[in-house]
């Protein structure tokens, strides 16, 4: 969303000024640009510790206590108990030509219980999930897919549903004026490539380009996008905006504002039903604009209901494709956004939504990201806007678009760093398939000294008269970690199913209807 800026502000690398010129001076250089930070956070998650991490620590702690102490009950086994039962003058190591015959039972004993020693591997246990973590956060950078820490790969993988805000995430956040609709007893004009409709409702009557030049000129100070595409439009028509009195905005409303002497409210029903203001058949009017993907605004003039604006924020190409990805993985999809709910509705049905969050105002996110969880559910919500940021703190997981504000990058878990939602499912499958890593490392250690430690122990001894040796088990022992180092390593040949082949083709954008004007009906 863009900002205003002054002297004295603070402007990042890559900051794009729309209008006029300025002088900046460096003062993030070195470690402090973005691309160290994007470089430190990669590091940072490769040796931050998961959970079960946290859990495998113990483990492997513990897991040396014991190997310890059953080295010490075989010793004690075989020196007062098993080699007076089962010892054999024709005893050998495997795999070697030697032989036992002049082993006594200190030394028998003694042999078996250092083997024990030696084969356990509490290595390969403590290495199979570092080495699972970096190898897919270093994986999901390559796809510019940023992971803040360990636990983030975790709690991704373990994820039910995906919360995504509309504006700038799933559309383009460039939205564009489509429709002007003027309350007037007079024919209007239709302004260039937009619709325009005259009916009654208002005690003043305005033609098109008038409501639009009011429209803009109130919208003149704003900053949100949907202000920025009237101004725009406005421009684009060769109007001549005026600089407003006084202008006030009213967060996920719309704004009041004094222009010319008039007063001028224009957002949302509620807002023009707090100040008393009759919507008349425009009502109908909006709603057919809505049903059509749009959003509406209703303009008040003086107290009086003067026409409305239809704008439409057109959908990023793999919006579509993105939403399919996620359902294909069994996740819930839901959408959330301040849009009404007919408008909201209009849109989540192009993109294959069946929950849709509306009427959202920007502070009350976060509470229905909380009321998700509160249904046992583990939410990850994927945003873009300052708005967005409490939204992002409070799901289990917090997926940032990277073309965002700076307060939503810190406050996600998960950063992408292309403005593609596409990339959420892809970060989805990295992770997944990191932790699938992780328990296949893990299986396989404790696998490996599950069989090797009891074999050591001699337990086939009485059967065939032979024993691992140390030279062995140490070989056998460090082939546990070689074998999870290689398990690893297949990740460097892994593809996020969603970055595999062509996409498909694009969604077509919205359409844009331009209708005659008709005359005014009593």
């Amino acid at each position: 969303m863009p900002a205003d800026k002054r002297p004295g502000d603070e402007v990042i690398g890559g900051t794009i000024n729309r209008t006029g010129a300025f002088r900046f001076r460096a003062t993030r250089v070195g470690a402090e640009t973005a691309l160290a930070q994007i470089i430190k956070l990669v590091e940072d998650a490769q040796t931050s510790k998961a959970p079960i991490q946290a859990l495998a620590d113990r483990v492997a702690g513990n897991f040396i206590l014991a190997v310890h102490a059953l080295a010490l009950v075989v010793f004690l086994f075989w020196f007062f108990v098993g080699y007076h039962f089962w010892f054999d003058a024709d005893t050998r190591l495997i795999l070697t030509p030697y032989s036992l015959e002049n082993l006594e039972v200190f030394g028998f004993a003694l042999l078996i219980s250092v083997t024990v020693l030696v084969i356990s591997c509490p290595c390969a246990v403590g290495l199979a999930t570092p080495a699972a973590m970096m190898a897919g956060t270093g994986k999901a950078a390559e796809y510019g897919i940023l992971f803040k820490g360990a636990t983030a790969v975790e709690a991704l993988a373990k994820i039910g549903v995906v919360v995504l805000d509309k504006t700038g995430t799933l559309t383009r956040g460039e939205p564009s004026l489509t429709d002007v609709v003027a309350a007037s007893s007079t024919r209007t004009d239709r302004p260039s490539g937009l619709s325009a409709n005259a009916t009654l409702g208002s005690q003043r009557s305005f033609s098109a380009d008038e409501l639009l030049r009011l429209a803009a000129s109130a919208e003149k100070n704003s900053e949100h996008p949907l202000a920025q595409a009237i101004v725009r439009a406005a421009r684009e028509r060769g109007l001549n905006l005026a600089e407003p009195q006084s202008f006030d905005s009213i967060p996920g409303h719309g704004i009041e504002a004094n222009v010319e002497g008039r007063s001028v409210v224009l957002g949302n029903r509620r807002l023009i039903s707090d100040r008393g203001i009759d919507l008349g058949p425009l009502a109908g009017e909006a709603e057919r604009l809505e049903a059509e993907g749009k959003t509406a605004m209703f303009i008040g003039v003086d107290g009086a209901v003067a026409g409305l604006v239809g704008v439409s924020d057109t959908l990023k190409e793999t919006s579509a494709r993105a939403v399919s990805e996620l359902k294909g993985l069994g996740l819930e999809v839901a959408m959330i956004t301040g849009d009404n709910d007919r408008t909201a509705r209009s849109v989540a049905a192009q993109l294959g939504i069946e929950r849709v969050l509306a009427d959202v105002l920007p502070q009350d996110k976060a509470s229905e990201v909380q009321r998700l969880q509160a249904e046992g559910k583990a939410v990850a919500m994927v945003g873009d806007g300052v708005n967005d940021a409490p939204a992002l703190a409070q799901a289990d997981v917090g997926i940032a678009i990277g073309s965002g504000t700076d307060v939503a990058k810190e406050t996600g878990d998960v950063i992408l760093i292309r403005d593609d939602v596409l990339d959420a499912a892809a970060a989805i499958q990295v992770a997944r398939a990191t932790m699938r890593l992780v328990r296949q490392n893990l299986l396989w250690a404790f696998g490996y000294n599950s069989a090797a430690i009891p074999l050591a122990a001699g337990v086939l001894y009485p059967f065939f008269s032979q024993i691992v040796s140390p030279e062995l088990a140490a070989l056998l022992m460090a082939t546990s970690s070689f074998s999870v180092t290689m398990n690893t390593l297949r990740m460097r040949g892994y593809r996020p199913p969603v970055k595999r082949g062509p996409p498909p083709a694009a969604p077509e954008p919205a359409r844009r209807e331009v209708r005659t004007p008709v005359e005014a009906r009593s």
